[in-house]
């Protein structure tokens, strides 16, 4: 059944490919930006849409409107972003929370809240099952996104226990494809566009760090297939690939398909960056029979392919 579905963070990487797959079910889709880091060319293919509106909105500031469904999505995912401001950066992720919360409550909606991988920290368990608390750290760089993150997680529980809301969360893992943006930070990203430029390839770390990325279509299904789930299914979901990769061979394997005249070039990690990152979706396959399909190759050669076009 068609359902009145409020994006926020609609017009960024994940937030658009997500309008883009509810519309293709046949949702009307409601896309909540303040166009800080999303971007309008990554949602204009969808405006002829009458299913399909717009609004400028920051989400830290409430929201009067009516839908039957929510998907928070609304935060800078980047290191570079999220460390610009990150005052604002906590204050979207808990503030925006509490002002979607109280929407959900006002309408019904069920509400789905993005959390991340984040929220284990540099991992003591490997790989990383839900019931892991992590290990973080609360007065570091990244601490305004983690424990931001953090803080969304236990509003949703609460609302749910105090106000009966249909919550969800899910935990993202690294994701990659079309419509990331350029030099933001991300390994993926940062990567093909060092490539594409004919420059070496920046490593951080001696590149034996792993991390286990998953393509943007493959996350896309299992996103919906939680929003989906009846009420008494709430979360957290660990959605990601579990396929582990070191960053030095996901480095070497850029350059080889960009075919580039750089090199890689090593420097030193990053402060509370994390060591290991491997999803354990064992919940997420018997939950949401979600199961990546896409490969590495195969999905980097499409970001490829959409950088080579958009440019970098």
């Amino acid at each position: 059944m068609s359902r009145r579905v409020l994006v926020t963070g609609g017009a960024g990487f994940l937030g658009s490919h997500l309008c883009e797959a509810l519309l293709e079910r046949g949702d009307e889709v409601l896309c909540v930006d303040n166009f800080y880091t999303g971007r309008k060319e990554n949602v204009a293919h969808l405006l002829e849409d009458p299913r399909f509106e717009v609004i400028r909105h920051d989400v830290t500031f409430p929201l009067y409107l009516e839908c039957d469904a929510i998907l928070n999505f609304a935060c800078p995912a980047s290191p570079i972003h999220y460390q610009r401001d990150p005052v604002q950066t906590t204050k979207t992720c808990v503030h925006g929370a509490i002002n979607m919360l109280g929407l959900a409550k006002r309408t019904g909606a069920t509400i789905l809240q993005a959390s991340t991988s984040e929220v284990y920290g540099d991992p003591d368990v490997h790989p990383q099952p839900e019931d892991y608390v992590g290990s973080t750290s609360f007065t570091g760089p990244r601490s305004c996104y983690d424990e931001g993150k953090r803080c969304a997680e236990t509003l949703f529980h609460d609302y749910r226990r105090q106000h009966g809301l249909d919550t969800k969360i899910i935990r993202i893992f690294n994701t990659y494809g079309p419509r990331m943006q350029a030099d933001d930070g991300r390994v993926i990203s940062n990567f093909i566009c060092q490539a594409l430029r004919g420059r070496d390839i920046t490593v951080y770390g001696d590149g034996s760090q792993t991390r286990s990325f998953c393509y943007v279509d493959d996350l896309v299904v299992g996103i919906l297939a939680m929003l989906d789930q009846p009420s008494d299914v709430a979360g957290p979901i660990n959605l990601g690939n579990p396929a582990e990769t070191t960053i030095g061979e996901t480095a070497e394997l850029i350059a080889k398909m960009v075919g580039t005249k750089g090199g890689v070039t090593y420097h030193d990690l990053p402060k509370d960056d994390p060591k290991r990152r491997q999803p354990d979706i064992t919940l997420a396959r018997r939950t949401l029979g979600f199961e990546p399909k896409t490969p590495l190759e195969e999905g980097l050669a499409r970001t490829i392919a959409y950088f080579r076009t958009a440019g970098c």
